[in-house]
């Protein structure tokens, strides 16, 4: 009796194991194929820990800047800083594109930095996604997805108050929201690629901060025309993600007298900043999660 119940113990055993397999296999076909949608889908309702923040920043910092520059700056600026195909343009709708790729930069300076050392090393949640079906890629394009919602919103409140105050057309305005989000991918995705690649946070972040995002704030033509600089610090502008939005930008919101040429340029440099920043970053969370 001991061996014919050991026997059919094994059996079950044996016929148990092919069945769990396969309902294994099963249950791993929408994560491995919609993964992606799933890490997006934990990033924003992370997102809602700190949401009145981000509402807050979307809808105030726009409304602050335009405000301070619309009803303060400007009325102390005499000679227009910047013209298009129909003339000189009031300064307030010379800022706000950039003001608007900015804010865009902003939240993937926000997103792509501690977001990434937490995932990686503080609660390690990216190595616990990694266990599942989610492959390493999904989990750098869950973040970006979630990123991009987060951009969307920003770049959106930006667009209806520069449009509310008069410095584009709704058009325009609307035209200027995917600009944002190509500039954010621009100048994140790189930076993600950096991020996916730390160990340890040891101030990495804050220079990123102070000696490369501030520098390019200030310095990409964002309150003045770039030629307006010495010459020897032109090339801030040439290489920034900032520089290429903020000009794309205008050009799409009152025209401009630039050659075709250079507004292809803007939108090449753009594309390519990005594209290459998203295969660094799928490279760089492929290397530390497998």
């Amino acid at each position: 009796m001991s061996g014919s119940g050991h026997g059919t113990g094994t059996g079950t055993t044996t016929s148990t194991v092919p069945a769990m397999t396969a309902d294994a296999l099963a249950a791993a076909v929408r994560p491995r194929r919609f993964g992606a949608f799933y890490v997006a889908e934990h990033a924003l309702r992370s997102m809602r820990a700190y949401g009145w923040t981000i509402v807050v920043g979307g809808v105030g910092t726009p409304l602050l800047y335009l405000l301070g520059i619309g009803l303060g700056l400007a009325t102390l600026i005499e000679a227009p800083v910047a013209a298009g195909p129909g003339g000189p343009v009031p300064y307030v709708q010379f800022v706000a594109p950039a003001l608007l790729a900015t804010a865009a930069i902003t939240v993937t300076t926000e997103e792509f930095t501690y977001t990434v050392m937490m995932g990686f090393k503080w609660r390690r949640i990216f190595w616990g996604m990694n266990a599942s079906p989610v492959s390493p890629t999904q989990v750098a394009g869950g973040l970006v997805l979630a990123t991009s919602v987060r951009i969307l919103f920003t770049a959106t409140m930006y667009a209806v108050l520069v449009a509310l105050f008069g410095a584009a057309t709704w058009a325009a305005a609307a035209a200027l929201v995917p600009i944002g989000l190509l500039a954010g991918f621009a100048f994140g995705l790189p930076l993600l690629a950096y991020s996916g690649h730390l160990r340890d946070d040891a101030g990495q972040f804050s220079v990123v901060q102070r000696f490369v995002f501030t520098p390019m704030f200030l310095f990409s033509g964002t309150f003045y025309p770039l030629d307006t600089l010495p010459v020897w610090l032109h090339w801030i502008g040439w290489v920034s993600p900032l520089w290429h939005a903020s000009e794309l930008g205008r050009a799409v919101s009152y025209g401009t007298t630039a050659p075709a040429w250079l507004t292809v340029v803007h939108v090449v440099v753009l594309v390519v900043l990005a594209v290459v920043g998203w295969l660094l970053a799928r490279r760089a969370f492929t290397r530390r999660l497998r």
